[in-house]
């Protein structure tokens, strides 16, 4: 499982979505990336493949930053990589 995740203007907590394949959270990832570099606010909406009907949509002026990395079975319980709050 691959998660997509991106750190929000005024918001302390993240958002994801989690993508099966690599290639899949690599689009998306890309997508974000592409949206960023455009500089122009938009909508950005995202689906989640492992919670069904999970949707978000934010506004590109506001996302900071995204990442993307793997969700093993041996990470559940450790810190996660990236914008975590965790100690």
């Amino acid at each position: 499982m691959y998660v997509v995740e991106l750190a929000l203007r005024m918001s302390p907590m993240p958002i994801s979505v989690q993508r099966k394949e690599s290639g899949d959270a690599e689009s998306v990832y890309q997508q974000v990336r592409q949206a960023l570099e455009q500089g122009q606010p938009r909508l950005l909406e995202m689906t989640c493949e492992k919670v069904e009907g999970k949707r978000l949509s934010v506004l590109t002026s506001d996302v900071l930053a995204v990442q993307i990395y793997e969700k093993t079975a041996a990470s559940v319980g450790s810190k996660r990589p990236g914008f975590s709050l965790d100690s």
